[in-house]
């Protein structure tokens, strides 16, 4: 099996990266990460701001896949990720949820014991390891790796771990597939701006599909299909997940319309993946269940 080393990063998803390594379709790889301070952070003396921003959420890669052209889509099966044994959090007072709610910065070091995150004395957190950052490159612009968009990118979606499978769009040939950014542990809104920021090396399987079936960036692990979107506002996300659910009923599973717009409100659930990257990023989850009873089958 083939490995990126971390060194082997990049700071914006771009059509013009060149590819750092090769694979072809159905092929697995092991990706390096840095945690998103590129493991700056050592201990709680040490601050955000001493952070230089180009160390911020580097993304290893970019991967090169064989066969993948415009307008194809990727698979990337998530098959593991192992974590370092301690992770850090951050609290700047201008920044998240809560900015204007503290004075000073504040670092945190949790470690990793027996697969939890001592969070405190008290708090013991099972970890579920996800990745942050995961995407290909735009077609004709640079988006920073902290950016999420329809590519994918800093999406921080707590339901791309292991298990799962992450459908994204081939812009450009081999699709420069590149990810970073992962969390031991992280909540819905990852509202101070981070979760359990980590070290980690992830393991994926790449799959080529001819043609975009479904609308991605698209989810799916074992309990529930997901349209993700990322917009400028929370609001415009949301709606956009809406959409792209509606739109997999209908050209998908062949639900008639207004029957799919109904079932979206009794059936599915529109979830809040982050509120603190420079786009938003919402998600909508409709169980697995569904997909059966139409006799549906994933590519």
């Amino acid at each position: 099996m083939k490995k990126i080393a971390k060194e082997n990063y990049i700071l914006s998803m771009s059509p013009k990266n060149k590819p750092v390594e090769t694979v072809f379709s159905e092929e697995t790889i092991l990706f390096e990460t840095y945690d998103c301070f590129s493991n700056e952070m050592k201990s709680e003396d040490d601050l955000f701001h001493t952070v230089e921003w180009d160390k911020i959420n580097p993304a290893t890669g970019p991967l090169f896949v064989e066969d993948a052209r415009l307008g194809d889509t990727l698979k990337v099966d998530i098959l593991d990720i192992q974590i370092a044994n301690q992770g850090v959090m951050s609290i700047t007072p201008e920044m998240g949820a809560l900015a204007g709610s503290f004075t000073d910065e504040k670092t945190k070091i949790i470690p990793i014991n027996d697969g939890k995150a001592i969070f405190n004395e008290t708090l013991h957190l099972p970890i579920k390891p996800m990745i942050g950052v995961i995407g290909t490159a735009p077609l004709d612009e640079d988006v920073p790796t902290g950016t999420p968009k329809d590519h994918g990118g800093n999406m921080d979606c707590k339901r791309i771990g292991i298990g799962s499978s992450l459908y994204l769009p081939v812009n450009v040939e081999g699709a420069l597939l590149a990810m970073g950014d992962v969390h031991a542990v992280m909540g819905d809104g990852e509202v101070v701006i981070c979760g359990l920021e980590i070290a980690a090396e992830i393991t994926v399987k790449v799959s080529v599909i001819k043609g975009q079936p479904y609308p991605l960036p698209f989810l799916a692990d074992d309990k529930h299909v997901m349209t993700i979107a990322s917009r400028e506002t929370l609001d415009e996300a949301s709606k956009q997940a809406t959409k792209h659910m509606h739109t997999f009923l209908v050209n998908v599973l062949k639900m008639e319309a207004h029957e799919a717009a109904m079932f979206l409100s009794v059936g599915a659930d529109l979830k809040i993946c982050q509120i603190v990257d420079p786009f938003m990023t919402s998600r909508m989850e409709l169980p697995v269940w569904v997909l059966d009873k139409y006799g549906y089958q994933l590519l």
